[in-house]
């Protein structure tokens, strides 16, 4: 896709001396592939704290701690 866009001089050329690249069509692609990189690497490491809270919690296979079961004859068992 052919775009026009006015790029800042001082960002290009620090960008050109950090990255090596020769072309400003290759510093855009490096910049446009790093930005998404990072923006994946963002959410799949809020996912991992997320799973990591979740097992902090503890739960010992029981979803509902506050919820407390009780043994309850079944009202079917005569049916049966």
């Amino acid at each position: 896709m052919r775009t026009n866009i006015v790029l800042d001089d001082h960002l290009t050329t620090e960008a050109f001396l950090l990255t090596g690249l020769k072309t400003k069509r290759e510093l855009i692609d490096f910049a446009l592939r790093e930005l998404i990189r990072i923006k994946k690497q963002e959410k799949m490491q809020g996912l991992c704290n997320v799973f990591k809270a979740l097992h902090q919690l503890k739960l010992n296979n029981n979803p509902f701690p506050e919820i407390k079961r009780q043994n309850r004859p079944n009202p079917f068992a005569n049916e049966l």
